[in-house]
């Protein structure tokens, strides 16, 4: 691999404006002002882009507009202002290929980081910069044209570089950009890593290829317990008070882990929502199952007493509104969250239905729902953790629940008390 120190897209492409507009005469010209030219800036990748257009990173859909839309006046960084859906579409490509390979949302920030600094996010075959294409403007020694070219293949070999650097899950993410880009201008990926962070965080989907965690009374004691769902194998890892493991065959792989009292007795049950068909797989006190259709591919899948009957009711939250079954079958939905939060729920103020909340992974916080529809914030988690709620210290007669994260990670449960305090339980495997 070339090791040579190169200059970032817009370096060249500020030469690329600036000729366009007169102000240059001559390639040298622009040259000899190199070191004073101005940080990336997304107008003039436009004007890169007139040259020859930016190749695909797959279909601009809905969401990604509706994305760009909200996003774009909230990033601070090169992108604020410019975000478009076909950024988006370059960004939500990333992190497909993060998440096929099973690599933390952290590793995905590192790489729309770089993608920001290196192309402002656009898929570029001009060549401006030497002989660098792509999102992460790789040189010929990196691959083929086409292979740079390929949003997937591109990312995929940022990533078989970024997981040979030591501590890069710690270590601060704009060293991490330089230590594999080697660029001219280091100083410059991790005033994007902000931006990048909240752009993952509303792109990330829950993976369903390694453990996932949920939380209920499986053992009919005081207080709630843990556990996860691995979907290799279709089975339920469940701690008990005692700190005993039992598992429990239900579901299969793809599937979403849900657990409430579904039928109203007894300790809470479990099962599964499946998104490939829209239904709920449900496990009764007695092994029965009950399927319920609800939902569709993309949904998440929620579960609590909404309406205050004898028996937990399920839920499924899609792009920020609930949509909620109830008892006799009608449907409630309730606004609450936006894109890239994952949804909990838990009784939280402690008195009348179960409540409704989501997790904002960009910023680690819980927006949690009170019965007269006010907002609670927590501060709790970090980008990359997956929430749980549960009632975890009602051995001490508290009847409020409490809000939790997952760190996969770590495999390890990060539980909030009643009085702020942490609860850590090593569960699951890492991934």
């Amino acid at each position: 691999m070339n090791r040579t120190k190169r200059r970032h897209l817009t370096v060249a492409v500020t030469a690329v404006a600036a000729l366009t507009a007169g102000l240059v005469t001559s390639a040298s010209a622009a040259e000899k002002r190199e070191g004073d030219r101005p940080a990336l800036t997304a107008p003039a990748a436009d004007i890169a882009a007139a040259r020859s257009p930016n190749y695909s990173c797959g279909t601009e859909t809905g969401s990604d507009r509706a994305t760009a839309d909200r996003l774009s006046s909230e990033l601070t960084g090169t992108l604020r202002g410019y975000l478009t859906s076909y950024r988006v579409s370059c960004a939500r490509a990333i992190v497909n290929a993060v998440q096929a390979r099973g690599l933390s949302q952290r590793a995905a920030v590192i790489a729309v980081t770089t993608a920001i600094v290196e192309s402002t996010l656009y898929n570029n075959p001009n060549m401006i910069d030497l002989d660098s294409v792509g999102l992460f403007q790789q040189r010929a020694s990196w691959g083929s044209f086409d292979q740079r070219m390929n949003p997937a293949w591109s990312t995929n070999a940022f990533l078989n570089q970024l997981v040979k650097q030591n501590n890069w899950q710690t270590r601060p993410i704009g060293e991490l950009c330089q230590a594999v880009q080697i660029s001219a201008y280091p100083d410059r990926y991790q005033t994007q890593a902000a931006d990048a962070q909240r752009i993952v965080g509303d792109l990330w989907s829950p993976q369903t290829s390694g453990d996932a965690p949920v939380a209920g009374n499986w053992d009919g004691g005081p207080a709630a317990n843990v556990g996860v769902f691995r979907p290799s194998t279709g089975q339920f890892h469940l701690r008990y008070d005692d700190g005993t493991l039992t598992t429990i065959d239900w579901g299969q792989t793809g599937d979403l882990p849900v657990s409430a009292n579904w039928d109203g007795t007894g300790p809470d049950n479990l099962g599964v929502f499946r998104p490939s068909t829209g239904q709920f797989h449900l496990r009764n006190d007695n092994g029965t199952l009950t399927i319920l259709d609800w939902g569709q591919t993309g949904d998440l899948p929620v579960a609590a007493n909404w309406d205050g009957g004898a028996a937990s009711n399920i839920g499924i939250w899609r792009n920020g509104t609930f949509h909620l079954r109830n008892d006799n079958g009608t449907l409630t939905t309730i606004d609450w969250g936006q894109t890239g939060d994952l949804p909990v729920t838990g009784n939280w103020d402690g008195t009348g239905p179960d409540n409704l909340g989501v997790f904002r992974p960009s910023t680690g916080q819980f927006h949690l729902r009170n019965d007269n529809g006010t907002l609670t914030i927590l501060d709790w988690g970090q980008t990359g953790d997956l929430p749980v709620a549960a009632n975890w210290d009602g051995g001490n007669g508290a009847p409020a629940a409490n809000i939790g994260i997952w760190r996969p990670s770590q495999g390890r449960f990060h539980l909030r008390n009643d009085n702020g305090t942490l609860t850590t339980l090593d569960w699951g495997q890492p991934r």
